[in-house]
């Protein structure tokens, strides 16, 4: 059983406009290898043998294999999957790019550092455009289409009850979405878990108190939609304090959950340091609370995120708190300027006073408390600049990606 992806869309309009390396990341099982061989002619794994000592072979042998040095009808798509698992995977793709980037269209994808490659000097950069997959949202599932680029917001539409009651209880992950078995994503879940501890962790980092690091991963499980304290995170698995912010963001790179930082530009006495977590699975959450604003967060970031990507604007996520513990779960930053707010509840009820006394600070022009078990209205939430405004997370969510 399979689901349309926004992904394909992107995909599709990427390999037809432009010349450019496609990069796709993204957390384990979120469907990246599935979505990229569909737009694919051509597939090669590092993990597989075989194809392992074609990659080795250097790009001449490639492009032999990949039939580049053949007369043929249509231009081929070559995918790479788990390339950046090659010491050397960089400059491989930066010799074949350069001599058979006018007849092969190129795809590579990864499930950890994908995305934080660029350190230390990118000798790619100008040849690739990146995009980072997300499991499936509420937008996602009503429409796989590409949003307008003169209007990025979509039109308000409600998804079906039981496709909102599965995405709620089983996360956005593809498998359990589709199962939709509570069995079936207890399991997946906890293999997920043991595999990023066990495998991912132990590939990808250099880290050797695995151990140590697997109980400050089981301890961050725990903890989503809450602040870090490092000092105390460090207290509690018996390490330094700059090794838990070490940690704590080689599991960031690694997709077991992200950071929202605290947002400071025109607020008074805000914080600036201590940054929220959210896991990027929100399905084993017991906290309904913790749960709705992880979901919320998980949302946020799939359409700021693709966004960016699409060239649609430069989007972050943020949050605002100050020394008075006024705070707001989340703002939205477009081009380096709040655009809205996001105050997280369960039911409808009165609003926070921190959103109007934060959007008055921060000049945005949209301020909402959105709340999860609100039935969907038919009405869109950006009609007009206002003050704060409650809002079905349903009506909100739909208009995201």
């Amino acid at each position: 059983m399979t689901e349309p992806r926004l992904y394909d869309a992107m995909l599709r309009h990427h390999l037809a406009e432009h010349r450019q390396m496609a990069f796709v990341s993204g957390p384990r099982q979120v469907g990246k290898t599935t979505t990229c061989r569909a737009q694919s002619t051509q597939y090669l794994n590092w993990d597989n043998t075989d194809d392992r000592q074609r990659i080795l072979a250097g790009p001449g042998a490639l492009a032999e294999h990949l039939g580049l040095t053949r007369l043929s009808a249509g231009r081929k798509v070559a995918l790479f999957d788990e390339l950046h698992k090659y010491a050397r995977w960089k400059a491989l793709l930066k010799g074949f790019f350069d001599t058979y980037a006018d007849d092969v269209r190129i795809i590579v994808t990864g499930s950890s550092r994908m995305d934080v490659f660029r350190r230390g000097g990118d000798s790619l950069m100008g040849r690739y455009f990146p995009y980072r997959m997300h499991p499936f949202s509420v937008a996602e599932l009503i429409t796989q289409a590409l949003p307008d680029p003169t209007h990025i917001l979509r039109s308000p539409s409600d998804l079906a009850p039981a496709r909102w009651l599965a995405l709620w209880e089983h996360g956005g992950f593809p498998e359990p979405f589709l199962k939709c078995s509570a069995q079936f994503s207890r399991r997946w879940g906890t293999l997920r878990a043991e595999q990023l501890t066990r495998e991912d962790i132990r590939d990808f980092t250099r880290v050797q108190e695995l151990g140590q690091l697997a109980a400050l991963a089981h301890l961050l499980r725990y903890r989503s939609a809450q602040q870090l304290v490092f000092q105390n995170l460090a207290n509690e698995v018996r390490i330094s304090t700059d090794t838990a912010r070490r940690w704590v963001e080689a599991l960031r790179q690694l997709h077991l959950g992200f950071l929202v930082r605290p947002w400071f530009r025109n607020v008074s006495r805000s914080l600036r340091k201590e940054p929220k977590w959210f896991l990027r699975d929100w399905s084993g959450i017991e906290d309904e609370g913790s749960r709705a604003e992880t979901f919320v967060a998980c949302h946020l970031l799939k359409a700021v995120e693709g966004w960016t990507d699409m060239g649609l604007g430069q989007f972050e996520l943020a949050y605002l708190r100050d020394k008075e513990r006024r705070e707001v779960d989340f703002v939205v930053i477009r081009d380096e300027k709040p655009w809205f707010l996001v105050e997280t509840k369960l039911k409808q009820g009165p609003l926070s006073p921190a959103l109007a006394h934060y959007q008055k600070q921060v000049n945005a022009p949209f301020a909402f408390q959105v709340a999860l078990q609100a039935d969907f209205v038919d009405a869109n939430c950006f009609e007009k600049p206002r003050g704060p405004l409650g809002v079905p997370a349903k009506t909100l969510l739909s208009q995201l990606l």
